[in-house]
């Protein structure tokens, strides 16, 4: 016991060693959100510019391509317009792996896609059909997120006891096309998934309420990890108990894998054109994702993470 905690006390000095830059974060949301990508409606060029911009971080990382055409995995996805009848539209997940040849990999999602021009996904943006939804906390903050941790775990000088799956999934605003599309078509075996983190919506802090850790139920051992925590070294945050949620950790969740979920909750600007980049709190997202990356080493030592069902009907 004496040598696991040696082991993991010089492993955590190692990994912090590698901090998140705020600078990162900026770049990445701005980029994805600016007027130019026209809110990365499913279907469009610039959602496809979106999901290059992201397999080349994933490329510049050293990220191992897991897609099935490379970094991407191709799918099909309904879109249902308000004015025009709705249509197919050719979408896709990104999808890079770190290969540490451990036995158990952690999947780290957060999807890509957004609203287009108040055409997609949202009835709240019928009174603004036509003007860009840019989608700078919804969710470029998880995008960016997602990149800021592949960076991390990839540059870092140390072999974690576990393998990573970066996954930017598509669609998410159509009813969580891009991640059921995963889970159904596979490609690394469920099996081998230790558990699975979702980032959505997590750059508008709200210091009253804090961010959420939804899911917390769904393994006995995020209870047990959370207990070592040193909680008040943390930005402020809340769990909640269900698996299930508006994201996609549920569709990991339907396949019985323990899920986590970040998300900072609603504000005035969601889904609506005023959801832009200038208003993400950075430095509050800074300190959620050195949160998630508690989570992700505290799990480290566990050979499971056994999935509980938090369903109230079972």
């Amino acid at each position: 016991m004496k040598v696991l905690y040696i082991f993991l006390l010089l492993f955590t000095i190692q990994l912090n060693a590698q901090q998140i830059e705020v600078k990162n974060l900026q770049n990445h949301i701005y980029f994805l959100s600016d007027d130019q990508m026209k809110g990365r409606g499913t279907g469009s060029k610039q959602n496809t510019k979106a999901s290059k911009y992201i397999a080349k971080e994933f490329k510049k990382l050293g990220l191992v391509p897991l897609g099935t055409d490379g970094y991407y995995q191709n799918f099909l996805a309904k879109v249902k317009r308000v004015v025009v009848p709705d249509s197919i539209r050719s979408a896709r997940n990104v999808i890079g792996f770190i290969n540490n040849h451990a036995d158990k990999t952690i999947v780290i999602g957060a999807h890509y896609d957004h609203i287009g021009e108040g055409k997609q996904g949202s009835s709240l943006a019928d009174n603004s059909y036509g003007i860009i939804h840019n989608g700078a906390d919804d969710n470029a903050s998880g995008i960016a997120g997602l990149l800021e941790l592949a960076r991390i775990f990839s540059s870092n000088s140390i072999q974690e006891p576990v393998n990573f799956l970066f996954i930017a999934f598509g669609a998410e605003e159509l009813g969580l096309v891009g991640s059921r599309y995963f889970v159904n078509n596979p490609t690394l075996p469920l099996s081998n998934i230790h558990w699975m983190l979702n980032m959505d919506m997590i750059g508008r802090f709200n210091p009253d309420n804090g961010v959420s850790i939804i899911g917390y139920g769904s393994s006995p051992e995020f209870e047990m990890l959370y207990e070592k925590l040193d909680k008040a070294k943390f930005i402020k945050h809340y769990t909640g108990y269900e698996g299930r949620g508006g994201s996609d950790q549920t569709s990991f969740y339907e396949k019985d894998i323990p899920v986590l979920f970040f998300h900072t909750g609603g504000h005035p600007d969601y889904h609506r054109p005023t959801d832009d980049a200038d208003k993400v709190d950075y430095l509050s997202l800074k300190r959620i994702l050195e949160l998630e990356m508690a989570f992700i080493e505290g799990s480290f030592p566990f050979q499971k993470m056994n999935f509980r069902s938090t369903d109230k009907s079972k």
